[in-house]
């Protein structure tokens, strides 16, 4: 039978899926050539090799990552994925006449061969080089086309017999300088995929109808860039291409900034109508899409950039939506989620979550924080459930369940702690995490409450420099969300003065093991000399704190 989106919807589907290329199975037992839909929609789920060959150092370990062994590729192949995307750059292993070294195309190839034998589907490109030499094309036409015309013309041929689960993609994330404008972007980006398409038919073989996967420009789903990119399609005339953009979430949430603190209506908006968008132009006309990267680009700095419960109701979302509009995606992994050498994830929830959403949705809440104050009798706490379709089955703390309608009670969406079950739970009321709930359903994964006993924070007076500052932070328990900074007369104060709200981890970040929150060069350099600053920090538990720092020259002054 073809293979469907609701094929997808089960977890026997996402692990069959990649048996069912390069031809699918009718119930007769004859083989048809699976469609390019058929084909990307086994590709799901995908995850990205980054930071690895598309380093632009000497070699694969020049962004810190290890060296790629044939245990992680079976290793990514464990984990459920039925794709890989091995970004690599090429213009570090040229030589003056453009050639490849021909041991890093090796090397290159050993990796994809490992992953076609797991029987995962492959997608290679031309990577980095896109900010390294692509960029220049307005200015440096002739030039840049012949290097990427020979790059191609080397990859199309070293990969010519490969099987047909290997997809190439034309360019990562192009962009460029100097252009006059949208229109001279415009006919560069086409110049540049229609080149790409010529090279590789023009190669033969199974290359002669390789899936091949384009991108808009800048690898972006804004409606100007998809309707650019579907002229080149229509152009193209060709069954075997699918289209690519990125998606890093709604901007102000990615990377915490704005306010934007939660998973609400406005972050969930910007993804369904980015999703809808792309499937309505390509998926709805027969044109597969991929995602070729995703994630939150706070990630770079932090995991714990987004707080982990609103961090879970986007990525549970983001899966249930890239099902519904059938769209293959493909998690970006520069090394910060599964360790290369251990393959352990470095946030297990969150990976379950993940993957979770590739078959069925699951149970959240309106947060996974519960505070109980220290200092302040404990009340019954009520939480709304967003159940998703799911039934709530029962809660456990350390293996125990939790007697319903004693230690919590259900009404429709509402779960209620009462307080004599929360100050059990609470025990000592030692400051910080006291217990965790586990509140599972009967499908998805189970959601977690942590049940916190916090007083209000305690902030101390402290000098120190532009390139060095930390204020005493007596945490008590509570966690920073994020921070607001304004001048006496109300105008916002530090970089990107359009919100007062600050860039976590960018201009402030909090460290609770040592009971500090530094303030960044970054915030200083844009903070006027000899005018104070009030800096409001605002707690999850709802407390907010004001503090006042002065710079003078390369000297900062903090009062509590």
């Amino acid at each position: 039978m073809t293979l469907s989106r609701r094929h997808l919807l089960t977890a026997a589907g996402v692990a069959a899926s990649a048996a069912l290329v390069p031809g699918v199975a009718h119930a007769s037992g004859t083989q048809n050539a699976a469609s390019p839909q058929d084909i990307v929609d086994a590709m799901q789920p995908g995850w990205n090799l980054g930071n690895t060959f598309d380093s632009t150092g000497a070699d694969e370990t020049s962004w810190g990552n290890p060296r790629v062994t044939r245990d992680l590729i079976r290793a990514v192949k464990a984990n459920g994925f039925n794709s890989i995307r091995i970004p690599a750059t090429w213009v570090q292993h040229l030589d003056s006449a453009n050639v490849i070294d021909p041991t890093y195309l090796a090397r290159v190839k050993e990796v994809v061969g490992w992953a076609l034998a797991e029987r995962l589907h492959v997608l290679i490109n031309v990577h980095h080089d896109s900010w390294q030499w692509v960029m220049t094309m307005p200015t440096d036409h002739d030039a840049v086309l012949a290097r990427f015309t020979a790059i191609w013309t080397q990859v199309a041929q070293a990969f010519r017999s490969s099987s047909p689960r290997l997809l190439f993609e034309s360019v990562n994330e192009p962009f460029f300088n100097g252009s006059s404008g949208d229109a001279q972007n415009a006919t560069l980006m086409a110049e540049l995929n229609t080149t790409f398409h010529q090279v590789v038919r023009a190669s033969g073989g199974p290359n002669a109808t390789r899936l091949l996967v384009l991108p808009t420009l800048h690898t972006s789903p804004d409606q100007p860039r998809v309707d650019e990119l579907t002229a080149t399609l229509t152009a193209l005339n060709d069954p075997n291409l699918v289209a690519t953009v990125h998606f890093y979430g709604f901007w102000p949430f990615s990377v915490n900034i704005a306010g934007f603190t939660k998973f609400d209506a406005t972050v969930q908006k910007d993804l369904t109508d980015i999703f809808d968008r792309v499937h309505d132009a390509y998926a709805a006309h027969g044109i597969p899409v991929i995602i070729g990267e995703y994630g939150l680009l706070g990630f770079d700095r932090s995991l714990n950039v987004i707080e982990q419960g609103e961090k879970l109701k986007f990525f549970e979302f983001l899966g249930y939506y890239a099902r519904e509009r059938r769209i293959t995606t493909m998690w970006w992994d520069n090394g910060q989620h599964l360790n290369r050498t251990t393959f352990q994830w470095s946030d297990p929830d969150l990976t379950a979550q993940i993957k979770s959403s590739w078959c069925v949705r699951s149970a959240t809440a309106s947060t996974d924080l519960i505070f109980v104050g220290k200092s302040t009798p404990i009340a019954d706490q009520t939480v709304t459930l967003n159940l998703n379709g799911a039934q709530l089955t029962g809660i456990f703390t350390a293996g125990k369940r939790l007697v319903p309608g004693k230690d919590y009670r259900l009404s429709g969406d509402q779960l209620t702690f009462p307080a004599a079950s929360l100050t059990r739970l609470a025990g000592d009321r030692a400051y910080g995490v006291n217990t965790v709930l586990s509140a599972r359903f009967d499908r998805g994964v189970p959601w977690k409450f942590r049940v916190i006993t916090n007083d209000l924070p305690a902030l101390g007076s402290a000098t120190g420099t532009t390139n060095a500052f930390q204020l005493p932070a007596a945490f008590h328990g509570d966690l920073l969300a994020t921070m607001e900074a304004k001048y006496a007369d109300g105008s916002f104060a530090g970089p990107q003065n359009w919100t007062s709200y600050k860039e976590f981890a960018i201009t402030f970040s909090p460290d609770y093991a040592a009971g500090t929150i530094a303030l960044t060069e970054t915030f200083f350099n844009e903070v006027a000399d000899g005018a104070p600053v009030t800096l409001t920090f605002h707690f999850w538990s709802g407390a907010t704190i004001q503090y006042t720092v002065e710079r003078s020259g390369s000297a900062v002054t903090g009062t509590a």
